[in-house]
């Protein structure tokens, strides 16, 4: 097993960066807008000076609230409610959320390269296209890059907005007719249900978050319910699997237990497992990074 950390940052980026960071804070660019977001792990002097933090939105948390919790955004009056954004030729909505970020997470994209990777050289072993499952995959940025690299997708949420969110993002991206399966559902749900039926896939995203509730009131949470997930999964994957991905944001652990966790829950399969974070990095000199979130996945012998 590989136990050296990654610290994986976004890569070929046009449109979003890390403008600057500190005081508790990060200066980015989505698009043409400018955003101004917490960030509790931003411990030093930003680098650009005052003047240069000027932003068309800023997400206000008040001193009784901290990194985890709920906030408002204060915005300008000329930002629209939703503007367009590219990368990797693939076109989706960015949008300022009640959850804080922008609709989108432009670390994951270090993810969506590799499993791209990993989907082009199944194909080319198997001479057909893996089938991919996509647990929590809200807007589905990770569904259809994965669609365009050549998979067929099943994706999974429970939120019937985040399901409207990925369908939108589809059409833009012009994928209407790419092979995606959008279901509204609990994961774990489906997941069981899926082991009942035999059925195998050839790679598994997933991207829980720490606490949630499934589309029947069903309640989710990390600490609680991660280990049998992962057995279920290990169930569904297919003999000659590639990969399966696991992020978490917002929990108080490191990369360590996600690498153990899938592990422990893979042992005996063989493969390589490699872990560590997701960053975004400035743009400036300095070239400070900042975590966003810890990961851990798993890649069959020589996928």
């Amino acid at each position: 097993m590989q136990h050296t950390p990654l610290i994986l940052t976004p890569q070929d980026w046009n449109e979003y960066c890390l403008l600057d960071s500190g005081h508790g804070r990060k200066l980015e660019k989505f698009g043409k807008y400018r955003f101004i977001r917490p960030e509790s792990q931003a411990l030093w002097q930003p680098a650009l000076k005052a003047e240069s933090w000027q932003a068309d939105g800023e997400f206000i948390t008040s001193a009784a609230q901290n990194d985890d919790v709920g906030g408002k955004w204060s915005l300008s009056q000329s930002l629209p409610e939703s503007w367009v954004m590219r990368y990797d030729d693939m076109s989706f909505h960015a949008m300022p959320t009640s959850f804080r970020h922008l609709g989108f997470f432009p670390e994951q994209s270090s993810h969506w390269q590799w499993c791209r990777k990993k989907i082009k050289t199944f194909f080319a072993a198997h001479h057909r296209p893996p089938q991919i499952l996509n647990l929590f995959g809200y807007t589905g940025l990770a569904s259809l890059h994965a669609a365009a690299s050549g998979a067929k997708v099943v994706h999974v949420d429970s939120s019937k907005k985040a399901i409207a969110g990925a369908f939108a993002n589809r059409e833009l991206a012009q994928l209407d007719t790419a092979p995606i399966r959008f279901i509204t559902e609990d994961a774990r749900s489906f997941v069981k249900r899926e082991a009942r039926r035999g059925r195998h896939y050839d790679g598994v995203i997933l991207d829980p978050p720490k606490y949630g509730r499934g589309a029947k009131g069903e309640i989710w949470q990390m600490s609680d319910d991660i280990e049998n997930l992962l057995s279920d999964i290990r169930a569904i994957l297919a003999p000659d699997a590639c990969f399966a991905i696991l992020t978490s944001y917002a929990i108080r652990s490191s990369f360590l237990s996600l690498h153990y966790a899938l592990a422990a829950a893979f042992d005996g399969m063989g493969g390589v497992i490699e872990s560590g974070e997701l960053a975004i990095e400035e743009t400036g000199d300095r070239r400070f990074k900042i975590g966003q979130a810890i990961f851990a996945r798993w890649q069959n012998d020589g996928a």
